[in-house]
């Protein structure tokens, strides 16, 4: 059998992201402190301390990740015929991202969104066009990444579609549903938990897969338990500055956080996530696998926007030799 024509094929939305950040604001919270607003003046002029644009979308970052840390990659994502299309095909030429199965659609916008920085957290103001999704014929692939769509995808095959190809090409499939998945309720699609290697979320993601309150305390543990019965061989939750957590079914892995000035925290889950994904194609353990995943998700924070503080494999691995204490442990 011939090796497969890319390392990683990414599936999701891509956007252009105007990413604001300001200082005139307030946070007023619930007494648990666990939903938070943040609060501006209402019909004021409010001071920007500072702006900018960028390619974005979580299949966007996974993919240009990948790439930067010098996987061959590519990726299925819908584009309008507008500027900003433009832009974002652009960006993926720019970083050796394959633009094979790009599709345009005519008479149609790209996605954009809004991300509002205060205070290191980002509040986003998310717009996903309506696309028709049906994927493309692709070559085989060592990993699929399948991640954020537009709501409209429960109207297309493109969940049928995905493990079809998986079976085809015997590519492992990387899993991290995004806003409108979660909504729609990821168990009504059990085939493709069932062939997902890797499932990775965050904690409040987790939550609203398992119908579980936001407001109960719920051991890590016990999610990564009730979502490996959904399926899938690999669980990864991240949990903010709590570090990250990883189940392959055999044993429990917690691991914290490399410690750095936050500037911006768009796009840390998916540094995480491409930086995990190239490390397991290297062939490198689950374990190592969670720092590298740490070191590009620190990386990231520091900059604006998700894809200005993407590593390379060369950088990754000279900070580890670097940082040596941080290693997952069992728990």
């Amino acid at each position: 059998m011939s090796a497969p024509a890319f390392d990683v094929i990414t599936v999701g939305d891509s956007a252009v992201d105007t990413f604001i950040k300001i200082h005139e604001a307030s946070i007023e919270c619930d007494i648990h402190h666990e939903e938070c607003k943040i609060c501006v003046r209402y019909g004021d002029k409010i001071p920007v301390e500072a702006i900018g644009h960028g390619v974005a979308g979580n299949a966007a970052n996974v993919a240009t990740g990948c790439a930067k840390l010098g996987l061959k990659t590519a990726i299925y994502t819908n584009l309008g015929d507008d500027d900003i299309a433009k832009t974002i095909k652009a960006n993926f030429i720019a970083n050796n991202v394959s633009d094979t199965y790009i599709v345009s659609n005519k008479n149609k916008e790209s996605n954009l969104s809004v991300i509002l920085n205060f205070q290191g957290e980002r509040t986003a103001f998310v717009y996903h066009q309506p696309w028709f999704y049906k994927l493309p014929k692709m070559e085989a692939a060592k990993f699929l990444y399948f991640t954020s769509l537009s709501e409209s995808f429960t109207s297309s095959n493109i969940v049928d579609e995905a493990c079809k190809y998986i079976d085809a090409s015997g590519a492992k499939l990387v899993y991290s549903p995004g806003t409108f998945q979660i909504k729609a309720d990821v168990k009504r699609f059990p085939r493709i938990l069932e062939k997902s290697d890797i499932f990775v979320v965050n904690v409040e993601e987790a939550k609203k897969i398992l119908n579980i309150d936001m407001k109960e305390e719920v051991q890590v543990k016990e999610l990564l338990s009730k979502i490996h019965l959904l399926g899938p061989k690999t669980v990864v939750i991240t949990d903010g500055a709590e570090g990250s957590y990883a189940s392959d079914g055999k044993r429990n892995l917690r691991l914290g956080v490399f410690p750095v000035q936050v500037y911006e925290k768009t796009g840390a889950g998916d540094a995480y996530t491409s930086a995990l994904i190239c490390a397991l194609s290297y062939g490198l353990d689950l374990s190592e696998a969670m720092v590298w995943g740490a070191l590009n998700s620190a990386s990231c924070i520091q900059k604006l926007g998700p894809q200005n503080g993407l590593l390379s494999r060369a950088e990754i691995e000279r900070n580890r030799m670097v940082v040596r204490d941080l290693v997952a442990v069992k728990f």
